[in-house]
């Protein structure tokens, strides 16, 4: 089993949609060489910036979640961004349609 995490955030204007990608690039990168990281991938959907990774397990997540720029990004989130955030244990990564689907329908509103 894998955890899979996604996220969807939106930034509250245009200085915020500045700071967002200050952050959201560095933190993009660092998910990308993140030890147990098996899957990640951002698009834009319905107004939305998602992310969908998929990991060797939860542990492997909160350690990348709780550093670096990941960290600065979620210290900085409530200033800049709303959205959702969800994860899950699956056996299979699920497609964008139906990852954003479960992100509306399940994911934890900030």
């Amino acid at each position: 089993m894998m955890h899979i995490s996604i996220t969807g955030l939106k930034p509250k204007g245009i200085l915020s949609y500045l700071h967002f990608w200050t952050l959201a690039i560095p933190s993009f990168r660092q998910a990308q060489a993140a030890k147990g990281n098996l899957f990640c991938e951002v698009k834009r959907v319905n107004g939305f910036q998602c992310t969908l990774t998929a990991w060797e397990n939860r542990e492997l997540m909160l350690e990348f979640m709780r550093r670096g720029t990941h960290l600065k990004a979620m210290k900085s989130f409530h200033t800049i961004a709303t959205g959702r955030t969800f994860g899950f244990e699956s056996d299979k990564i699920p497609s964008w349609e139906e990852a954003f689907e479960m992100l509306e329908k399940k994911g934890k509103k900030y």
